[in-house]
């Protein structure tokens, strides 16, 4: 199967992205065909200034290869580096109703979190149909909160489907249910726009420290605490298989430790987790050029793929 996911350029990771979208892509590539861009064109919408950008850019393919995306196994490119999205999103726009964007979620849920209402934000499922579509994508994997624009990459393929004929496929969503909304550490969504995250690679004292942060209840050292709704565990769980869960729970009944052990053991859990991750992060580092090289040579395929099907567009529309 023909897999997309894209990767928002929008600066440091953390645990939350690792668990919701980078360990389930990696999974992915040994099965699929997968395809990963970065978005730096939708990131856009949130960028403040060049530089920026630009680094967040690069710092996200070295976070991802870092993870254990294989260049090998995976076409790995920087949208910007295939700008035949860009006209395919134009043409697109034709067969995209006002109606359609205006019920979109996404949008209204950013502008009331104050992000500035532009042009950009507002027709930003049009551009994530055309990275779709530009492609014969077959499978997308998105959280719940993206299902729509990918119903809308369907309804807007439908309409040119139906004037054209079948010139673009027609994608499904995937949603890895297993994964739970991820808390913070003040029990919200993880999310950097909360500032309450814990980033992937902070060096260890300084993530000792934001695990201390973590919220949790007032029930003194000797007696048993509560597991079930306790941020320490939620995010403990996530890097333990069924039975070191269970013995987990244990030590929490047993009420033999405090809240304190328990936030050091989560320290001690994502330190070994990304052990691997940082010595790949730390040979990339010094070696960008490879870093660029793996981002040439991906761009170079999905280019191929894009401009075959945007020759059958331009034909079609009589470009």
């Amino acid at each position: 199967m023909r897999v997309l996911t894209g990767i928002q350029a929008s600066g440091k990771l953390h645990i939350g992205n690792y668990f919701g979208a980078m360990k389930p892509m990696v999974d992915l590539q040994e099965e699929n065909e997968l395809f990963t861009f970065i978005a730096n064109y939708h990131s856009l919408t949130t960028s403040k200034d060049a530089a920026t950008l630009k680094q967040y850019t690069i710092d996200a393919a070295v976070d991802y290869l870092s993870i254990g995306l294989d260049p090998n196994k995976t076409t790995f490119w920087v949208q910007s580096h295939v700008p035949e999205v860009l006209e395919l999103y134009w043409i697109l726009s034709k067969f995209t109703p006002m109606g359609l964007l205006e019920r979109g979620h996404s949008y209204k849920d950013k502008v009331a979190r104050g992000i500035p209402a532009n042009h950009a934000l507002f027709s930003y499922p049009v551009l994530m149909a055309a990275d779709i579509l530009m492609l014969d994508t077959q499978i997308v994997p998105v959280g719940k909160d993206q299902i729509q624009h990918v119903e809308m990459t369907r309804d807007i393929a439908t309409k040119f489907n139906n004037e054209y004929g079948d010139i673009f496929t027609m994608p499904e969503h995937k949603v890895a249910a297993e994964v739970a909304t991820i808390p913070g550490i003040d029990g919200q969504k993880m999310s950097k726009s909360y500032d309450n995250s814990i980033d992937l690679f902070m060096e260890e004292k300084p993530l000792q420290k934001r695990c201390n942060k973590i919220i949790s209840s007032s029930t003194p050292l000797g007696e048993p605490l509560a597991w079930e709704d306790d941020n320490i565990y939620a995010l403990a769980s996530l890097f333990l298989d069924e039975t070191q869960k269970q013995e987990l729970q244990r030590r929490y009944k047993s009420g033999q430790e405090g809240y304190g052990h328990f936030k050091k053991y989560l320290k001690e859990l994502i330190w070994e987790e990304l052990g691997e991750a940082r010595e790949k992060r730390a040979y990339y580092l010094s070696h960008m050029d490879e870093v660029n090289d793996i981002l040439a040579l991906g761009a170079k395929k999905a280019q191929s793929i894009a401009q075959s099907k945007m020759e059958e567009v331009r034909q079609a529309v009589g470009l």
